[in-house]
């Protein structure tokens, strides 16, 4: 099957591709994200997470040897927690690939992608990231990459959500749908923030009222 390229077209596959995403704690230097595949190689990761990164609004996804291959930045001042995507090690003035966006600014709404080499190009990301049970469309409506929650085969137990699934369909490129999957944690980071401070003036109440 022809593929789309994307980030790099080594990582389009013929076959359906199956990663097994960890998701490390964000309370040391060169913590992230580690993707393996069925064969538990690793095939990309992220370890700009940290103090003592260089911009917690850029984020670098590498290759297993750490090679950078992609760059996804927040885009600021931005309604709707607009990030965008760069080729590479992004450089001062290079322009970026692709954007990402919620589709709305007022409650739960699906994530828009769209892709600056071709307007009419673009994909929806629908369900609950927080969940880890999303799904990835293109524009005809058909699932181009899954993230679920992993299922240790052995015990047969769901594992916790810092472990999941990302099933990429045959012609769609891995490195850019892991590239989506950083800006979706970075989404979800800002929602728990914003749903925190919302929270904390009810618990004083309640307090009050006790």
């Amino acid at each position: 099957m022809k593929g789309k390229v994307i980030v790099k077209d080594v990582y389009v596959y013929s076959e359906e591709m199956n990663l097994t995403v960890l998701k490390t704690s964000l309370f040391f230097t060169g913590d992230g994200f580690t993707a393996y595949d069925c064969k538990g190689e690793v095939v990309f990761r992220v370890d700009t997470y940290g103090p003592d990164s260089r911009d917690l609004g850029e984020l670098v996804l590498m290759d297993a040897t750490g090679g950078c291959l992609l760059t996804v930045r927040r885009k600021r001042p931005s309604l709707h927690n607009r990030w965008e995507g760069y080729l590479g090690e992004r450089e001062e003035g290079e322009k970026p690939i692709f954007s990402v966006r919620r589709s709305s600014i007022i409650g739960r709404s699906n994530v828009t992608v769209e892709l600056y080499s071709n307007p009419t190009e673009e994909y929806q990301i629908e369900g609950s990231f927080a969940q880890r049970n999303c799904t990835f469309f293109n524009a005809d409506k058909v699932s181009m990459a899954e993230i679920r929650r992993k299922v240790d085969a052995y015990a047969n137990v769901v594992l916790g959500k810092d472990a999941f699934s990302l099933s990429v369909k045959p012609g769609f490129d891995s490195a850019f749908a892991m590239g989506l999957v950083l800006v979706l944690d970075q989404i979800h980071v800002d929602d728990f923030a914003d749903n925190r401070v919302d929270v904390d003036p009810i618990s004083d109440d309640s307090n009050h009222s006790s």
